[in-house]
């Protein structure tokens, strides 16, 4: 096999997304999260999920994250880009929810995509197909 040489750590940015409400009790819950590759996509990630619940959210809590969105979003990316962690927090009656952005080092372990098997794929024969019902 002839694949690239994969770096032992890549520099990336993990996302996260969580939730606390009476439903969920005292602790947190984690409803989400993502990897991305540099800060804009790690802020462009929460912008899309703060921009799908706007419209739900009270008065006050909606105007602060249109705020955001029109803009405030510019220092998120900045302080990610200045290895800060970031995280914003919105409340709708009784549920907080909070993303979170923080740079990290993702550890290359495998090539996701290999172009070809390994030669030991050939010794192994297939499962027969089960027969499709009428």
């Amino acid at each position: 096999m002839n694949h690239a040489a994969m770096p032992a750590l890549r520099p990336g940015y993990w996302c996260e997304c969580w939730t606390q409400s009476p439903a969920t009790g005292e602790a947190p819950v984690l409803l989400a999260s993502c990897e991305a590759d540099n800060a804009v996509q790690a802020v462009r990630w929460i912008r899309v999920a703060l921009r799908t619940i706007t419209s739900a959210l009270e008065a006050e809590a909606a105007a602060c994250a249109r705020s955001w969105l029109a803009g405030g979003y510019v220092s998120a990316i900045e302080a990610l880009a200045y290895t800060t962690p970031y995280e914003i927090t919105v409340s709708h009656r009784g549920t907080r929810i909070e993303w979170t952005a923080r740079p990290v080092l993702f550890i290359g372990l495998v090539h996701r995509v290999a172009a070809e098997l390994p030669a030991c794929a050939e010794k192994f024969t297939p499962r027969p197909t089960a027969p499709t019902p009428h």
